[in-house]
């Protein structure tokens, strides 16, 4: 008698009276096996309701139809589009997808990484949040490709797909600048983060241009959630010399300043980077640097099995991903943007 529990495949052999080889050629769609005994087989998986295990049978093959994305903070709404527009193209093209969270530590993300190449995923989607991802190596050596997103790795060969942070950055600083404002705070994340230290570098060439120095008092770094931002943005506010503008380095930056700034009707200038949901419904207008974030993980998806498929011959690339200055808020429109 079987015992209770998930049928196998000893199960389904002695159902249909059968080898268990016979049973593997049958289920793995080997040509040649008799008709009869196939239908034996089917018969006795349809009865038992039996279920491939796929991940058992790719890992004995040495094949996986499996993605694996690890995100630096999932979340953050940004990663959550870019893991939508992923798994939409991987599902085109046959391919499932895995995801997981660093937080944005790096022992975290080599306990991940390197765990989810043991499993033999076909490809590794990785937003860094080490210095050095030669730990990768081994695997990467044995036939596992990355590509790094939103942000660069190093120590190991691989495609990148990244935003033109800088570029961006500096745009919307001109644009302050140009616009007769002396006093501009900028208001960062970690600066050990690889698009904070961009957005700043940016921000400080716009600076350079009009023949200004950024003031380091109005630079407020490790600001990782809105509550952390809308405390920055008080302190400086209430200080001896206030910003007339503010910069934000990414969209909780953005969120935390305007709290602070609408609730005391400052009259301050915003622009930030990353758009956000409802940005459009702000009943002032404020400025994002914006891009497609749906842009980024289709080319991440898209660079990983293309490389999959050509078995890696070609050089590493890094692709950039333009970013455009557009109005939010201030109106209600019927044309408002719908984010992923």
């Amino acid at each position: 008698m079987r015992k209770s529990g998930r049928p196998t495949m000893i199960d389904v052999a002695a159902e249909a009276g059968v080898s268990l080889k016979t049973v593997s050629r049958v289920i793995n769609t080997e040509p040649n096996v008799d008709a009869a005994m196939a239908a034996r087989v089917h018969d006795a998986i349809e009865r038992l309701g039996y279920h491939r295990n796929a991940l058992a049978a790719s890992l004995r093959s040495g094949t996986n139809d499996t993605l694996a994305f690890v995100a630096a903070d999932l979340a953050n709404t940004f990663y959550l589009g870019v893991a939508a527009a992923l798994s939409g193209v991987a599902v085109q093209r046959g391919m499932h997808v895995v995801m997981a969270s660093s937080e944005e530590d790096a022992a975290a993300e080599r306990r991940l990484a390197l765990d989810l190449c043991q499993r033999r995923v076909g490809g590794l989607i990785l937003v860094p949040a080490a210095w050095d991802h030669s730990y990768l190596a081994r695997e990467v050596a044995h036939g596992t490709p990355v590509v790094f997103l939103d942000r660069p790795g190093s120590g190991i060969p691989a495609d990148a797909v990244l935003i033109d942070n800088r570029g961006g950055a500096r745009a919307a600083v001109v644009e302050l600048l140009a616009a007769g404002h002396e006093r501009v705070g900028i208001l960062l994340d970690a600066p050990e983060i690889y698009t904070m230290r961009e957005r700043l570098a940016g921000a400080e060439e716009a600076f350079s241009a009009a023949g200004r120095t950024l003031d380091p008092a109005l630079v407020v770094s490790g600001l990782h959630t809105p509550q952390d931002a809308r405390a920055a943005m008080a302190r400086l506010l209430e200080s001896s010399d206030p910003p007339t503008a503010v910069f934000c380095g990414n969209n909780r930056a953005t969120v935390g300043a305007l709290e602070e700034i609408m609730t005391r009707d400052a009259d301050v200038d915003v622009s930030g980077f990353d758009d956000f949901e409802l940005s459009w419904m702000l009943p002032r207008r404020i400025r994002i640097v914006s891009y497609d974030i749906a842009e980024l993980g289709i080319r991440a998806a898209t660079t990983l099995l293309d490389r999959i498929a050509s078995g890696g011959a070609a050089e590493p690339s890094t692709q950039l991903v333009p970013t455009a200055l557009v109005d939010r808020g201030g109106r209600l429109s019927v044309d408002a943007p719908r984010l992923p």
